[in-house]
């Protein structure tokens, strides 16, 4: 390139599309003439393009840059924890360069591993903030008399908040494939990385802001949860699918919450379960989507087993329910409540308040005092609204 420019009589030529721009180009430079190079977490993985670009390989000459720093990458960058997650995060702006050069799927390998690894192994990760175990308050002494501080199995949680929904998708689908950490662990991991990247989640909304990149958070975390049910709390299920209404997510989004919400549905609260309708909506909440956890909730209580008959026909058999009695009951008052307050919106139409109602009438309660309330408000209501028309 330089002689050809020289030909022209130009002074100076220009090499924009090199990985990492000038600053990279004057490492590998610097390389070749013998001077000293400071390679870290944070320029590496550019140097690294920039030298796969220049071609900067064994075959050109022994101990060529490519080498030295693969070298660099496996013996310093990937041991350290916090240098591995540096190194992702840095990733992004070399896409897809790096997908060929395997760099982010080792480095990806390398944080599932010391996620996975034994606690007692575990050094404080670099970021822990999150509130002290009943343990860590204090400081204990092993077997030497050394005082040591236990790690929480959930230690790299927070850590791992710092990257983008496309490396943490790929980072968890790794821990989760090694089958070490439990569904508990995973599933504190994702409402942290929630309460992290959705703003205002805590309060059961979101901000305005970048709708499709809040979209992808929220699908991308139903998409990791883990298939176990108490893997993470009701409640939390329950500010997912708020969030997935707000951001507009698919119905495929939506129907895998309200099935998950629906199987631990005594563990919701009414303010839980009160969903505002949808934009444009003359009722105040979103009765449907409750109905439809609630039916969800049943779908549980009964187990349908094929078998044949004779003359070849298929009859469904259905075998006693596995809900408690106790989870019934919890989930007929949850709605006994939640009928009281939607009962208040003048604009609910009564087939939405009986249909409701009549999904948990064959519970039985000690008293029905929650469902009478209900109708006493939704009636008093009813009644308002129609003198106001008078």
């Amino acid at each position: 390139m330089i002689s050809l420019n020289n030909e022209e009589n130009l002074d100076e030529i220009q090499i924009s599309d090199i990985p990492g721009g000038a600053s990279t180009f004057e490492i590998c430079a610097k390389f070749c003439y013998g001077m000293t190079v400071t390679l870290n977490a944070y320029n590496v993985i550019a140097t690294r393009c920039a030298a796969e670009y220049l071609g900067m390989h064994e075959t050109i000459e022994k101990g060529n840059l490519v080498y030295k720093i693969d070298v660099f990458l496996s013996s310093s960058i990937f041991r350290s924890w916090k240098d591995s997650i540096i190194l992702l995060q840095t990733s992004k702006s070399m896409l897809p360069l790096v997908e060929d050069l395997k760099v982010v799927s080792h480095c990806v390998d390398s944080i599932a591993n010391k996620a996975c690894v034994d606690v007692s192994k575990v050094d404080w990760s670099y970021t822990y903030n999150r509130k002290k175990l009943p343990e860590e308050n204090g400081i204990e002494s092993n077997q030497n008399g050394l005082r040591t501080r236990l790690v929480p199995k959930d230690w790299w949680v927070e850590d791992l908040c710092e990257l983008e929904v496309d490396l943490y998708k790929s980072v968890i689908t790794n821990i989760k494939s090694k089958a070490v950490q439990s569904n508990e662990v995973i599933g504190e991991a994702l409402k942290a990385y929630a309460y992290r990247r959705l703003p205002n989640f805590s309060k059961g909304m979101i901000q305005c802001g970048d709708v499709s990149k809040h979209r992808v958070v929220v699908e991308t975390i139903v998409w990791l949860l883990p298939t176990e049910k108490g893997s993470v709390p009701c409640r939390f299920l329950l500010k997912l699918l708020k969030a997935a209404i707000f951001v507009q997510s698919g119905d495929r989004t939506k129907e895998e919450l309200v099935k998950r919400i629906g199987q631990q549905l005594e563990e919701a609260s009414v303010s839980d379960i009160l969903i505002q309708g949808p934009d444009g909506d003359a009722t105040m909440y979103d009765v449907s989507i409750v109905h439809n956890i609630v039916k969800e909730f049943f779908r549980k209580d009964y187990n349908v087993e094929i078998e044949s008959v004779a003359g070849g026909e298929l009859e469904g058999i259905r075998k006693p329910g596995i809900l408690s009695d106790a989870s019934k009951l919890m989930v007929a008052k949850l709605i006994d409540g939640y009928l009281a307050e939607i009962a208040k919106d003048p604009k609910l139409p009564l087939s939405d308040f009986v249909n409701l109602a009549e999904l948990v009438s064959s519970i039985s309660r000690p008293a029905h005092d929650g469902l009478y309330r209900a109708i006493d408000t939704y009636l008093k209501v009813t009644v308002l609204k129609k003198n106001s028309f008078i």
